[in-house]
């Protein structure tokens, strides 16, 4: 797994007014995953993250400076949220899910409906073609309901076919569904039964904030959360250049086991993961498989990733040289951190601080798995 910055803050429960802070300094318009951990890397604290923004954003040399949404407008996220049933996880929570947390840097917060004790199980994710066939649904099915029996969480994103196939059949062992949108965003909308069941007896997660309707945009970030909950992704159907596929690199890039269920080479629906097989990916065809697969992995060590050493103090400047050398390595293609850094010939802790400034001034996008893509530059 790339070692990207991670959070350096020690497990703890967040007080009401430091989740505010990082509730808040996460929904800051271009304050990514990778510029989070650092802002907290350098300034120890949300809240003083918060206060050294207009300073830091002037520095970065936006015309505006950056401002994080208003105290109230996010409690009043917190208080709808909790009103819904839900509650907001911060990654230094004890109750944040540990493989996630895994991720460096993990996604700063998550929103989480139903059962939280789910989120500290073995997970396994199963995704694939919304159109697929019957034989991939009953694949996806049994294959869902055997994990379960063997003690694993199923996780995968309520789509139709594959997703809605799997989360049906882990239901009563258990099983997380990962949204786009917010947490009381049920999409599809057909999906409204299978969503109350997983409600009740699983749990909905969400990066995005409670109220919030999903955006083509906001599916890979949900795709990204998928992967990162699960020790391993099986795809069942998967055309080529399909979501699934972005899935199935998302999670070799977490350093997480990939699995994918061959079919004929005269289905579009499977020429996607026949080629993952081709590249490397563990072929599949029962659970027995995957169990076999994942008994051979081991288990992750469960701890917060440790962040190198802040390689520029706050009042240092960023010679500009190197500063061109990171935004000429980044392109629309999400990549990771380590990569980048390789590409402008600087150390990865330089290269993520550098980042942070690119993304307040908004020639940068980060995403959580430390990746990271280029941005065309707003009017700031």
């Amino acid at each position: 797994m790339a070692q990207n910055p991670g959070l350096t803050m020690a497990l703890k429960t967040l007080s009401d007014a430091e989740r505010v802070d990082w509730l808040r300094l996460t929904r800051t318009p271009q304050i990514g995953p990778v510029t989070f951990a650092q802002l907290l890397g350098r300034y120890g604290t949300a809240g003083k993250a918060l206060d050294a923004l207009p300073e830091l954003s002037k520095k970065a040399g936006r015309k505006r400076p950056l401002i994080a949404p208003d105290r109230r407008l996010v409690e009043d996220e917190i208080t709808a949220t909790e009103r819904y049933g839900g509650r907001i996880l911060a990654a230094c929570e004890p109750d944040y899910p540990a493989l996630l947390r895994e991720v460096n840097p993990p996604p700063p917060v998550l929103t989480v409906l139903g059962t939280a004790d789910l989120l500290q199980k073995p997970a396994i994710a199963i995704v694939g073609a919304r159109n697929a066939s019957a034989a991939g649904r009953k694949i996806a099915r049994d294959m869902a309901a055997e994990l379960g029996k063997a003690g694993y969480v199923v996780v995968s994103g309520l789509a139709r076919g594959v997703d809605g196939e799997a989360h049906a059949a882990a239901i009563e062992t258990g099983t997380l569904a990962v949204l786009g949108g917010g947490v009381d965003h049920i999409y599809p909308p057909q999906h409204d039964r299978l969503y109350a069941a997983v409600a009740a007896e699983g749990a909905i997660i969400s990066e995005s904030p409670f109220g919030h309707r999903a955006t083509a945009k906001d599916f890979p970030r949900r795709n990204r959360l998928i992967t990162g909950l699960a020790l391993g992704t099986i795809v069942v159907e998967a055309a080529e250049r399909s979501g699934s596929l972005i899935s199935a690199r998302t999670a070799n890039e977490q350093g997480r086991e990939v699995m994918a269920v061959p079919g004929s080479p005269l289905d579009p629906r499977a020429s996607g993961t026949n080629r993952l097989i081709q590249q490397g990916a563990s072929l599949v065809q029962t659970a027995g498989d995957v169990l076999e697969i994942l008994n051979g992995l081991g288990r992750l060590q469960l701890k917060m990733p440790p962040m190198p050493d802040f390689e520029i103090a706050p009042d240092d400047t960023v010679p500009a040289e190197q500063i061109d050398r990171v935004r000429d390595a980044l392109s629309f293609s999400p990549t990771p951190l380590d990569e980048i850094a390789r590409a402008a010939e600087i150390g990865a802790a330089r290269c993520a601080a550098i980042l942070m400034e690119l993304e307040l001034l908004g020639n940068a996008v980060t995403l959580a798995g430390g990746l990271a893509v280029l941005a065309l530059p707003d009017d700031n």
